[in-house]
């Protein structure tokens, strides 16, 4: 695997299940050590730090949102997003529950959520870090239906606000329309990846072309 993320690149990862997507965010995120090779940050290869200073980088530099939200159950919406912020107690948390639509649900519990508010509460708590990077793994995955479009369309205000993104996700259309770069994985390798339209509509690889096929007769 050999690639470069771009300073407020929206990138979209794609692949069959155990192709390496998850692998290759946890990497890319400093959640799991690579093998081998080198994974850098500007000039900081994150192979030479120690724990202690890996541990800062993640905290510092990037924020991961999973499939399931991870919320505190005792703790409303508000103590829940601080939990992010007080990684710097001079950090505005309050802009973030007003960024993903959810001000007037600041006292609620997870309880009382439903499920895309509660990933909306997730991205909330990652974006009170302020992190150069975001990092999701199928963020709609354990959404209903109708849940998941609140979720793709807060997503959508960060890529146009510049966000620097890596999201493995399986929502063919919201890949193609938002992304700047889908990457095509398989078999722990990325098999082929460029502009989106280009990708979705000529695929160069017979894999990607049976991927996507079978996307679209699913």
């Amino acid at each position: 695997v050999s690639v470069r993320i771009n300073d407020g690149e929206f990138i979209v990862i794609l692949g069959a299940s155990g192709s390496g997507k998850s692998t290759f965010l946890n990497v890319i995120s400093g959640l799991e050590t690579s093998d081998g090779g080198c994974v850098a940050y500007d000039s900081q290869e994150l192979g030479n730090m120690s724990e202690k200073d890996l541990t800062k980088f993640r905290r510092e530099n990037t924020a991961y949102i999973f499939q399931q939200y991870y919320l505190l159950p005792h703790l409303n919406v508000e103590k829940n997003v601080r939990l992010g912020a007080d990684l710097d107690n001079n950090k505005d948390y309050l802009k973030y529950i007003e960024a993903v639509g959810l001000s007037d649900k600041r006292r609620k519990f997870p309880s009382e959520l439903s499920g895309g508010e509660q990933q909306r509460v997730a991205i909330a708590r990652a974006l009170a870090r302020e992190p150069a990077i975001l990092c999701f793994d199928e963020p709609t995955s354990a959404l209903d239906p109708e849940m998941v479009g609140e979720v793709l369309d807060l997503m959508r205000t960060l890529a146009d606000e510049g966000m620097t993104m890596v999201i493995v996700t399986h929502e063919m259309a919201f890949a193609r329309d938002v992304s700047d770069r889908v990457i095509f994985m398989d078999d722990g390798r990325i098999l082929e990846q460029g502009d989106p339209i280009e990708v979705f509509e000529h695929p160069k690889e017979e894999r990607t072309r049976q991927f996507l096929g079978s996307i679209k007769n699913s």
